[in-house]
């Protein structure tokens, strides 16, 4: 089975809310496609129309070239994790993989593999109504390792985790794409989203604002700026405004000019006799990329816990215990108690 996620006029609507509007892009293999949009954008209910827990109002999605449903061996073929803590708290961590494991055909001795995969093999005996929320997020990445799949979908994967664990995760999901496998992951974290995906796919109210490589959709998407760092700020400003470039003074002194190069403004100070500490060209960061392609003031946090090649661009306006893997996991310190997210 091919690996490849075909998204083609996805739409669903409740009622008269169009939560995914017509969306077409596909995910490839061998590199992390990070999801983004602010909170409401859609991402969620692509990812359950993905695995066939919400139905669409128009448009498919295949996995190779089958619907989910379609799929023999679903475990096999496709992990998931969407909502880690919907599984039975009573139950210990090695017992629900184990359940998993039985439902789908997949060996016993895998379920000691992920546990000690995630770090969760001296807590495997323990009942999930105990764990933190990281220790909750580490069984759920379990359960959708469990069937060894091609293909990974992960809805806020680094929820919860301290920072070993956010470089824990962000290791794991670049070697799984270093190994050809096809990682896509939704995440709120732009900072950790900068350092982990190869490529993303961003939606807004529904519908795609881009399809391309970390790379490009920074430079697409933001001015990069010279920084001086100088003892005469007020000579510098009036030799680069003189020369039409525009500048700007930062908190820390330092001045921020637009729309030129750093050898530029090294020759325009020489030959103005002034001196100059440092001069150096900054790009945006992902979040300051993002905000200036969505405009507005989503929720999308820049950092956690922890601090490719692309298509081109495109701008346009209970339980889940179904054997696609969610569940819960075990114990670390400095991740908090399990608590629903807002």
């Amino acid at each position: 089975m091919g690996r490849v996620i075909d998204i083609q006029n996805l739409s669903k609507r409740y009622g008269d809310t169009v939560a995914v509007d017509g969306l077409s892009f596909t995910v490839q293999p061998g590199r992390v496609t990070g999801f983004l949009g602010p909170n409401g954008a859609g991402k969620s209910t692509t990812m359950r129309m993905a695995l066939g827990l919400d139905h669409p109002t128009g448009g498919r999605v295949l996995i190779g070239d089958r619907h989910y449903r379609e799929l023999a061996d679903p475990l096999r073929r496709v992990g998931s994790m969407l909502e880690a803590r919907d599984v039975h708290p009573g139950r210990s961590a090695y017992g629900h993989l184990l359940w998993m494991a039985r439902s789908n055909r997949i060996p016993a001795a895998r379920v000691r593999e992920v546990l000690e995969l995630v770090g969760l093999e001296k807590v495997a005996r323990h009942r999930v109504r105990g764990f933190s929320l990281g220790m909750t997020q580490r069984l759920g990445i379990a359960a959708a390792l469990l069937g060894d799949p091609p293909v990974l979908l992960l809805d806020e994967p680094v929820n919860g985790l301290d920072p070993e664990g956010v470089r824990w995760i962000r290791n794991l999901m670049r070697g799984l794409a270093a190994e050809g496998r096809t990682v896509f992951v939704s995440s709120h974290l732009m900072s950790e989203m900068a350092l982990t995906a190869d490529h993303l796919v961003v939606i807004s109210r529904g519908r795609l604002l881009a399809d391309t490589s970390t790379r490009e959709f920074i430079e697409a998407n933001s001015r990069s700026r010279v920084r001086i760092r100088t003892p005469e700020p007020e000579r510098m400003r009036r030799a680069l405004a003189a020369a039409g470039v525009r500048v700007r003074q930062a908190a820390d002194g330092t001045l921020e000019a637009y729309g030129t190069e750093a050898a530029r403004v090294g020759d325009l100070a020489s030959a103005s006799g002034l001196t100059v500490h440092e001069i150096g060209t900054e790009t945006a960061s992902l979040e300051e990329a993002f905000m200036r392609l969505t405009g507005d003031g989503a929720d999308h946090r820049t950092s956690g816990p922890d601090t490719g090649d692309g298509t081109g661009h495109r701008t346009t306006a209970s339980d889940t215990g179904d054997g696609t893997g969610h569940p819960a996991a075990g114990p670390r310190s400095g991740e908090r108690r399990a608590g629903r997210r807002g």
